[in-house]
């Protein structure tokens, strides 16, 4: 079985040509992806609205995050084999989006911090995006 056809069976998902080229898609990305970028790469196979939807089943599944930006556009990056078997996206990362390309990527190595809430406050979760120049653009 392979890597994609093995995510979404742990994930109880059916294996459609669709999800498993959006997944070969994250795969291959060494960073996140907006709607668009996806649509660019298989529009002629899937209209938007599939896309759209494999997106959202992606995220309630817990194979993908999204990550805010001050753009508003929501990209969205894999997420690790612990959130994948889990179902839910659970690990509290920081990501980076450089200020000159636009690439965002997860830094899975740096945690956000504990935050310590005044009583009665209840956290649902927390977003954490360092904005400034990537390696590669540096």
């Amino acid at each position: 079985m392979s890597q994609i056809e093995s995510i979404l069976k742990n994930s109880t998902l059916s294996v459609t040509t669709g999800r498993k080229r959006i997944l070969e898609i994250f795969l291959s990305s060494n960073n996140a992806l907006a709607h668009q970028d996806i649509e660019s790469q298989c529009a002629d196979e899937y209209d938007r609205v599939t896309i759209y939807r494999t997106l959202q089943t992606f995220l309630e599944k817990g194979i993908i995050h999204n990550i805010p930006s001050t753009d508003n556009i929501t990209r969205y990056a894999l997420c690790n084999e612990a959130c994948i078997v889990s179902g839910h996206h659970h690990d509290n990362h920081v990501h980076f989006k450089c200020d000159s390309c636009g690439k965002t990527v997860c830094l899975d190595e740096v945690t956000i911090p504990k935050v310590q809430l005044p009583k009665g406050y209840t956290m649902k979760e927390i977003n954490m995006v360092v904005n400034g120049v990537c390696k590669t653009c540096r």
